[in-house]
């Protein structure tokens, strides 16, 4: 339990060395990023350093030296550990660091450090409109824009994330939340549209819309694509 929400995990026990090892998912793990900021900095920091000589006798806990205290409390009767963040350091640059976690990027240099496969979709979760000029650059994008008033959604393909949201879509104007997911690196303009294409279809048999693409009205929001394959 972390925060009031339940995470599935599961403990690995070895006899022969008396080890336990607790493994948590990653939704957990992402919860914890949040919280302790500068700790995820420092390991991202650390594993850039790997296999780079001049940092070979350096200790990167001496160097830049801080503490954070995530306490973990096991309750037999309910089988069940409970996480409490118990202190963490405040970021020198707070609100570049929320956004440095938001972003995509971070996520990528992760990845990569962690042998990921290079074919990897970096899925993105919803922004307010008043965010946007906040936004880091993302290149390489599927993206959503939703109207919540007039309950309309858009689906659009970008190589600049940013240029092309600030653009004037007479489909959505007053679009008042946007998210995007980044594609796998080397997808060639061409593979994006069609990516594009597909989803706009796949939500075209979900929502009601100009084409009048048979749907399943699954709610009373429209999809404002004009161009949809049938």
């Amino acid at each position: 339990m972390y925060e009031n929400r339940e995470f599935k995990g599961r403990i690995l026990y070895s006899p022969s060395k008396t080890i336990y090892r607790l493994f948590f998912p990653k939704e957990l793990g992402n919860a914890l990023k949040d919280v302790f900021v500068m700790s995820y900095m420092r390991s991202i920091e650390q594993d850039l350093r790997k296999g780079k000589t001049q940092y070979d006798s350096q200790d990167i806990e001496q160097e830049i030296p801080f503490w954070e205290f995530l306490d973990i409390e096991f309750d037999a009767s309910m089988k069940t550990f409970w996480f409490k963040c118990h202190y963490k350091q405040k970021p020198i640059y707070i609100e570049l660091f929320q956004e440095l976690i938001k972003s995509h990027t971070l996520q990528k240099i992760d990845d990569s450090l962690n042998d990921k496969e290079a074919f990897r979709f970096v899925k993105g979760n919803w922004r307010g409109r008043e965010e946007l000029p906040s936004q880091i650059e993302a290149v390489n994008v599927i993206y959503n824009l939703i109207d919540t008033q007039s309950k309309k959604i858009y689906i659009g393909e970008a190589e600049s994330l940013i240029r092309r949201i600030r653009q004037n879509r007479e489909e959505i104007e007053d679009w008042d939340f946007y998210r995007f997911d980044t594609l796998p690196a080397g997808l060639t303009k061409q593979q994006r549209v069609a990516i594009e294409r597909l989803i706009i279809r796949i939500f075209a048999s979900f929502f009601d819309n100009v084409k009048n693409v048979p749907s399943m009205k699954v709610s009373d929001y429209i999809l404002a694509n004009k161009r949809i394959d049938t």
